[in-house]
C-alpha cells in the first residue's frame, strides 16, 4: 500500500516524531559534509494549482541537495478536473516519478490524487492544510526552545484556514497547547476543535478573543495572512474595510509583543506587512521567520526519503 503524506493526523506520534528526528540530521549533515546522493535518479512532480515561492523552491531544493530531480507543472500544464481527470493525471504521473507534491486548493482533489496515485503525494498545501509547513514549525519550535510538549503556542488572526487547522494537528501529536485568538465569525470551526480535544483532551486548544490575554506567558506568537487562501477576493470595498478594522487588534507589533517579550514570533509567510504583523516585529530579535522558511526544505528532505523508501547515509 502506497504511504502518503496528506495530514498531520494521518501519522502516528511516533513516525511524525521520527521525521523530526530525521530532519534533524539532514540539516546537521547538510551544512557540515553535505549529502550522499541517496536519491540519484528520483524525480518529484510538483503539481501545483496555485503560485509558491517557499513550498516550490524548497521541494525542488530539497530533493536537489539528496541527488534527485523536480519538475514543476503549474496549472497551465495539468488542468486536473478539467481538460483530464484528476485519476488519469496521477496514473500517467506514476509511470514516470516516484512521487508528487500536490498544491491544490480543494482537499477533495487532493484525497482523490492519493486515491488513484501509484505514487507517494504529498500535500503541498490545500485549503484545509498545510502539513509540510507545520513540520517545518515544530522543527523551528524544538531548536529554538528544546522541546515541544508543554509548550503554549498562540495563533492570532483568522483561525478558519490551513495553518491554524495544521498547528492544530500538530499540538494534538506533540503535545503542545494552541491557543487561538481571532475576532467573532472567523474562529475554527466546531467539528475540528471537537475532534482535537476528543483526542488530545480539553487543554489542547482554548479559544481567547483578546489578543492581548491570549498572548500572555506564551512560548510562541504565530500568525498569518488575514486573508488567508483568497478569503477577501471577492468582498466589497466597505467590506475589506470592515474586516481591517475588525482585524488590526490582533496585528503582532510591539505593541503586542510587550505582553510577552520572551515569545517566539513566528508566520508562514507571503507576510503583508503593515497587516497582520509590523516591520519591527517581523524583523526583530524574536522573530524566526526565516529560520522557518529554511528549515521547509530539511522536513521535506525528510518526507521525500521516507515515502520513497530511501535511506539516509
Amino acid at each position: 500500500m502506497v504511504k502518503h503524506f496528506l495530514s498531520l493526523m494521518d501519522w502516528s506520534t511516533p513516525d511524525l516524531e521520527e521525521l523530526l528526528d530525521k530532519a534533524t540530521f539532514l540539516k546537521r549533515e547538510h551544512f557540515s559534509t553535505g549529502h550522499p546522493p541517496v536519491m540519484r535518479g528520483k524525480t518529484l512532480a510538483l503539481v501545483f494549482q496555485k503560485p509558491s515561492l517557499r513550498t516550490r523552491v524548497s521541494f525542488e531544493i530539497a530533493i536537489q541537495q539528496l541527488g534527485g530531480h523536480a519538475l514543476y507543472l503549474c496549472k497551465d500544464d495539468v488542468d486536473m478536473g478539467d481538460r483530464e481527470s484528476i485519476a488519469d493525471v496521477v496514473r500517467v504521473l506514476g509511470e514516470y516519478v516516484h512521487s508528487i507534491a500536490a498544491r491544490v486548493s480543494d482537499h477533495n482533489n487532493l484525497l482523490e490524487m492519493a486515491t488513484w496515485s501509484p505514487v507517494p503525494v504529498i500535500n503541498a498545501l490545500t485549503k484545509h492544510n498545510h502539513p509540510c509547513q507545520a513540520m517545518a514549525d515544530v522543527l523551528t519550535i524544538q531548536e529554538e526552545l528544546g522541546q515541544l510538549a508543554g509548550l503554549k503556542v498562540v495563533y492570532l488572526g483568522s483561525s478558519n484556514q490551513d495553518t491554524a487547522r495544521s498547528l492544530l494537528f500538530a499540538a494534538v501529536k506533540f503535545g503542545f497547547q494552541l491557543i487561538l485568538s481571532s475576532p467573532e465569525g472567523f474562529w475554527m470551526e466546531a467539528e475540528t476543535l471537537d475532534m482535537a480535544r476528543a483526542i488530545a483532551g480539553e487543554q489542547v486548544v482554548q479559544c481567547v478573543s483578546n489578543p492581548t490575554e491570549a498572548v500572555q506567558k506564551v512560548d510562541v506568537i504565530y500568525t498569518d495572512s488575514w486573508e488567508g487562501m483568497g478569503m477577501w477576493g471577492k468582498v466589497s470595498d466597505a467590506e475589506a474595510t470592515r474586516r481591517l478594522h475588525l482585524f488590526s487588534p490582533y496585528q503582532v507589533n510591539e505593541s503586542l509583543m510587550a505582553h510577552a517579550p520572551k515569545a517566539l514570533i513566528m508566520h508562514c509567510m507571503p507576510a503583508n506587512r503593515g497587516q497582520e504583523i509590523s516591520d519591527a516585529a517581523a524583523d526583530g530579535i524574536q522573530s524566526r521567520l526565516l529560520q522557518q522558511a529554511q528549515n521547509r526544505v530539511h522536513v521535506q528532505k525528510a518526507i521525500l526519503l521516507h515515502l520513497v523508501g530511501c535511506a539516509a547515509a
